[in-house]
Formats: C-alpha cells, structure tokens, sequence
C-alpha cells in the first residue's frame, strides 16, 4: 500500500484525489516548506498509515514527487532525514504485511524504499517470524471454494481470522515498528488489513 494513485477511478479515491486538490494550488515553494516542516512533526513517533496528519502527507507527496519538488532543493531536509534511493526524497518508509517480498514502502514515489534483505539481522528476524505468522491468517480472505468447503463454516473461519488479525497487527504496530526508530526518524505501519475487513478502529494500541 503506498501512496494514492491519481489514476484510480474508485469512489474513495476520487474522494481523496478532490481532498489533495489543495496541493495542486500550492506552488513549489509553498509545498516544498509545508512538507519539510511536517516531516519534523513526524521525527521521533511510530504512525499509523490511517491518522489523518499522515493522509494529508501522502496527498502532498503526490504532488511533491510529480513536481519533483525534492529534486528542486527548494527547502533542506529536517535534521536526521537520509535521502531515499528511490526518487531522492526524505525517507519516510511504510511497514505493511507484505514487508517480506516490498521491504520498507517509499511514501513519496510508492517504490521499495528499503529491501527487506538490507534491514540489519537483529530486525529481519522478528519481522521475518511476525509475517510468517500472519500470512496464513491473511491467506483465509482469499480461499477459493475447494478450500472453504472442507471447512463447513467459512464465516466464522473468516470471523477468526479477522480477530487474529486484529491482534497481530497490534502487536505489530505496538512492539515491532517501533525498533525501526532505531534506524530511521519516523515509520509509517499498515494498521488495517481490508481483505478481512480489519480497521483502524479494530488495532487498540
């Protein structure tokens, strides 16, 4: 899950294409200043992908990385921002389940800001444990119907599915993402997993 596609023609992201319509009226500097200064605002905390402050980011993280605001060296980067490899922004990586085949999510340009194998070991274990954990909970969402019918009740197997989700991922959030503010200044997780119909709402911290 990286940034939201301008390309999309779902209702919810044409919702949020006329929400990030602000952006658009910003000139480089203007949007260059607001995104430095929220990226201090971030330094030091875990986000959820879900809080609000993080949304409008990723809007103007459309426009920055469409713009190549970045690139402009309009504004330095806030003290203890590494430049990503991907597109040359402030690194502001996302941690989602699929963490173990996309590594660390760019939030400027959607790409792989970080390769799962480049994370230091100490990390990549208990990551590595935790997504191994999940897959199989996730995968219930995706049964076909020679794998459901053997179950006789496939709501309530989603059902369950859906409430080790809701643990797992607050165990995530909780105790493991917060080991990456070792390494970077701020990490963005994936609090909700939409195959299982898993909100934000549902992941109590």
């Amino acid at each position: 899950m990286g940034a939201m596609s301008d390309q999309s023609d779902s209702p919810l992201d044409l919702l949020w294409q006329e929400y990030g319509t602000i952006f658009r009226d910003f000139d480089d500097l203007s949007l260059a200043r607001w995104m430095a200064q929220t990226l201090g605002q971030f330094k030091g905390r875990v986000w959820r992908y879900s809080h609000p402050l993080i949304g409008a980011y990723r809007l103007a993280a459309i426009q920055g990385h469409d713009r190549q605001i970045w690139l402009k060296r309009l504004v330095s980067s806030p003290h203890g921002y590494t430049e990503a490899t991907c597109c040359r922004a402030p690194l502001l990586p996302l941690l989602t389940r699929d963490i173990l085949e996309t590594g660390l999510i760019c939030q400027h340009c959607s790409g792989t800001a970080i390769e799962f194998a480049d994370l230091p070991a100490e990390l990549q274990a208990p990551l590595k444990q935790w997504a191994e954990e999940y897959a199989p909970v996730h995968a219930v969402a995706h049964w076909e119907d020679n794998r459901r019918k053997p179950i006789g009740n496939y709501d309530r197997a989603f059902e369950q599915a859906a409430v080790a989700s809701e643990k797992l991922l607050g165990r995530f959030g909780r105790e493991l993402v917060p080991k990456l503010l070792e390494l970077y200044p701020t990490v963005v997780w994936e609090d909700q997993d939409e195959c299982l119909e898993v909100r934000p709402e549902d992941i109590p911290l």
